[in-house]
Formats: C-alpha cells, structure tokens, sequence
C-alpha cells in the first residue's frame, strides 16, 4: 500500500482503521486508551463541551488525525505550552510542530478547526446589528486574530444599520507596530459605501495568553471630516 493510502487512512477514527484489520487482529486485546476515547465522547454526547476540560476538548480533536496512539500527552502538551485550548487553535503551525507529537498531519487538523471556529464566527455578525452585540464583535476579532504573531490592522465595515459590509485586513507589519494609511481606508470605506467602521489592531506579546485587541468604532462622516 503507498504512502497516500496510509496518509488518506490516517484522517479516519480509529473504528475505521480496526475493520480493515485482518480477523485475527480484531479479536486482540484493546490499546489503553480506546476506552477512553469512548468514554470522552460518550460525556461530549451526554453532557457537551462544557463537562470537559480545554485538553478533553483538544483530545477529542486529535483522534481523528492520531488513530493508533494515546492522544492525552499531546493535548496537555499543547495546552502547556500555549495556554488554553482557544490558544492552541490560534498558534501557528510552525510553533505547533515544537511540541512533540505533533507532526504535520495533527498541525492540520488544529488549523482546520481553527478555521471553522473563524468562519462560524464571521457567520453569527454577518448581517446583524453588530454594535448591539459588542461582545460578539469581540469573541470574532480575538478569534480572527488575537493570536497572529505580527500586528494587524483590520477594518470592519458597517452600513448604515451597522451591520457587517465586509471585514478585510488593511495592513500587516512587524512584532510591534503595523502601518495605517487613513487615504487607503477613506478609499475602501467610499467603494463600499460603508457609513461607519470598526477600526481594530492586536497586541504580539509572549507568552500567548498576554495577546489582546484594541477596537476603535469611527463614524465615516468623522473619519472624512464632514461632521
């Protein structure tokens, strides 16, 4: 069997990888720690995330891109070395890879649910009266991009409902400061016909825990001087 097959194997559940056994195999002695792969979800199904702690969660993540092994030492690992599991899913893969037992295939999978964490964030503000629900605005920005390692100023639109126009990152720059070019902001605000903005930056510090966001609400009509 090629290297692919094996990769491709690799993201299924362990339930999968066992029916491909040979029959002699199945009827072996279990590994430790399928029973408690069962028991975590089996608690996840019954009482739901918030009866497991942030490694439980990160555990049950990593089930699918480690099969064959005790996924607890890594998921602890990961929540030593970051902080918490919101922390995990921010950190790039390249940081993730220094935690032993993380290879490329579990990297993957963490960004993957980074990802989808992101989007149904974007999703719960998109169309709706955001500034009624400031935290919301928050809990997405701090989702988006407390954990980037390098300053961001990112700008989100509104129309005249504040609701979300469109959420775009203006600039990137180093550690500790990013360039703002107002005429490049007063351009993009007239293209969208946007009538205020949320002005928003981050913090890069270490560890990553100490990262924070700083959001700044303008009217357009201030930013252009015409109130």
């Amino acid at each position: 069997m090629g290297s692919e097959d094996e990769d491709e194997r690799g993201f299924f559940s362990e339930r999968s990888v066992a029916s491909a056994r040979p029959p002699a195999a199945v009827g072996a002695a279990k590994p430790h720690y399928a029973g408690h792969r069962e028991r975590l979800r089996d608690r996840f199904l019954q009482a739901g995330a918030d009866a497991l702690a942030d490694y439980e969660l990160l555990e049950l993540l990593l089930f699918r891109a480690i099969p064959r092994a005790d996924t607890k030492p890594v998921a602890k690992a990961l929540i030593d070395r970051f902080g918490s599991f919101a922390e995990v899913l921010g950190a790039p893969p390249r940081l993730l890879g220094e935690v032993k037992g993380v290879g490329p295939a579990v990297a993957l999978e963490i960004k993957i649910a980074a990802a989808a964490a992101e989007r149904m964030l974007k999703g719960t503000i998109r169309g709706r009266q955001v500034l009624t629900s400031w935290s919301a605005v928050i809990d997405y920005c701090r989702a988006a991009m407390a954990f980037e390692t390098r300053e961001q100023f990112r700008i989100l639109f509104l129309d005249k409902k504040n609701a979300l126009i469109a959420d775009e990152v203006q600039q990137t720059g180093t550690v500790d400061h990013t360039p703002v070019y107002p005429r490049e902001i007063v351009r993009r605000a007239l293209e969208l016909s946007s009538t205020a903005i949320i002005l928003v930056h981050n913090h890069p510090t270490w560890p990553f825990r100490s990262r924070s966001i700083t959001p700044h609400h303008l009217e357009t009509q201030r930013l252009l001087g015409l109130s």
